[in-house]
């Protein structure tokens, strides 16, 4: 049985907290957090606390809080065994105090308030400075998921650039793809299954082999309507440097 102490009250603590509660071989045994009402969703399974010096004793204490709090809470934590993880895919392992055995259980995926609706495949990125740790994180992390990678702090951060491209940015065009649905009074859920035949297509070929549109075929007619109909500054912006760039990178096909 692996002793589990979350330390935070946000999305992701939410989803570790709910996706351990059934597992056989793991026990949540404490949330810790600083505002009392966050920790409201967690009362009725479990000790809670707003203070930090009462910690109890756990196998691993998983740190699910904000990037730029990591190391300043680390440092309060008083641990005298177990292994604290963080959760942060752009935050060194190194941030955690050096005097306790430390390491990173990274969850690829995007949390919100709603669960993620692929938990039981979400790949889990863990690193850890002794064999026998990442042994734990391994034995932890296929609770939840069957992928796992060890991926070094300098490894991940690269892997957190690439999310960020691959789901943020990717999330803000769908955002002004439905204000110029909405401005033109057309349903956004008629690009439903365009979104989802993209989706399906870099999941079993490169992004780069499958790319279509204007931009790829080198139509300018197309691209300059298309600039003449944004009435946004930004978006125009936005537009014309992702065009360059999906020309910059098929322009011997041109």
């Amino acid at each position: 049985m692996i002793k589990v102490v979350l330390i935070g009250t946000g999305n992701i603590a939410r989803y570790f907290f709910d996706s351990l509660d059934d597992k056989d071989q793991i026990n949540v045994i404490q949330v810790l957090g600083r505002n009392e009402s966050a920790l409201e969703y967690f009362k009725t399974a479990i000790s809670i606390t707003t203070d930090f010096s009462n910690i109890e004793p756990a196998d691993v204490y998983i740190l699910a809080i904000k990037d730029d709090a990591i190391a300043t809470v680390a440092q309060t934590l008083a641990i005298q065994n177990g292994l604290l993880v963080h959760t942060s895919g752009s935050v060194a392992m190194d941030v955690l105090p050096k005097t306790i055995r430390r390491g990173v259980l990274y969850p690829l995926q995007t949390f919100s308030k709603t669960p993620p609706h692929y938990s039981e495949n979400i790949p889990f990125c863990i690193e850890a400075e002794e064999n026998n740790d990442l042994d734990l994180l391994e034995k932890l992390a296929l609770s939840l998921t069957s992928t796992v990678y060890k991926i070094s702090s300098h490894q991940r951060l690269h892997l957190h650039l690439a999310a960020v491209f691959a789901n943020n940015f990717t999330n803000h065009m769908y955002h002004l793809a439905y204000k110029i649905c909405e401005e033109n009074a057309i349903p956004f859920a008629t690009m439903e299954y365009l979104i989802k035949e993209t989706s399906h297509k870099i999941a079993t070929s490169k992004p780069f082999d499958v790319q279509t549109g204007p931009a790829k075929r080198g139509d300018t007619a197309i691209i300059e309507k298309h600039l003449e109909l944004l009435s946004h500054a930004k978006s125009k912006e936005i537009y014309a440097l992702l065009s360059q760039s999906i020309q910059d990178t098929y322009g011997d096909e041109l």
